[in-house]
């Protein structure tokens, strides 16, 4: 992948790669959704060389304008995304739910089209399995160590106590 990660690729190659057309791209890279980042444009006649990442937020918006999200919501949640998500935007998790984007951080879900309110905590079930299987584990042990001592008591020769 360093290849293809390494190059650049024009509006037209851009476009074609990600599924949409010329004019979409060009709409948004004009009203700042997504500025190639290899070479913008600066007149008439000049190209646009977008990299390997503008692709995957190429896509990315594609994909979520195909699931019905609104072009409007789709800019927010990149800006959400560009301020709050320091890797790479297309690692991260979001789910969509009707006109809602809800971006899954860690055991956190934000929506992002809401400008950032969390919305739910996750409980992370393997935490709650390790948790309960520890607790299974001591309680075992304490349960080995208290028949162990009733045995040795068991058998241990009863002293009396003169009165």
């Amino acid at each position: 992948m360093s290849s293809l990660s390494s190059r650049t690729y024009s509006g037209t190659q851009a476009a074609a790669i990600v599924g949409i057309t010329y004019r979409q791209l060009d709409y948004w890279a004009r009203t700042d959704l997504v500025r190639p980042s290899a070479t913008d444009a600066t007149g008439s006649g000049s190209r646009r060389e977008y990299v390997y990442r503008d692709l995957l937020e190429l896509k990315v918006i594609k994909n979520l304008l195909d699931a019905g999200i609104k072009l409007e919501a789709v800019r927010q949640v990149f800006d959400y995304l560009r301020r709050h998500v320091s890797s790479d935007i297309a690692a991260a998790h979001i789910v969509i739910s009707g006109a809602s984007v809800v971006l899954c951080d860690g055991d956190h879900l934000t929506d992002v089209v809401r400008n950032g309110q969390g919305v739910l905590n996750v409980l992370p079930l393997s935490n709650v399995k390790a948790e309960l299987d520890d607790q299974i584990v001591e309680l075992k042990r304490a349960e080995r160590m208290r028949a162990t001592a009733e045995q040795r008591d068991a058998r241990a020769p009863r002293r009396t106590v003169a009165r």
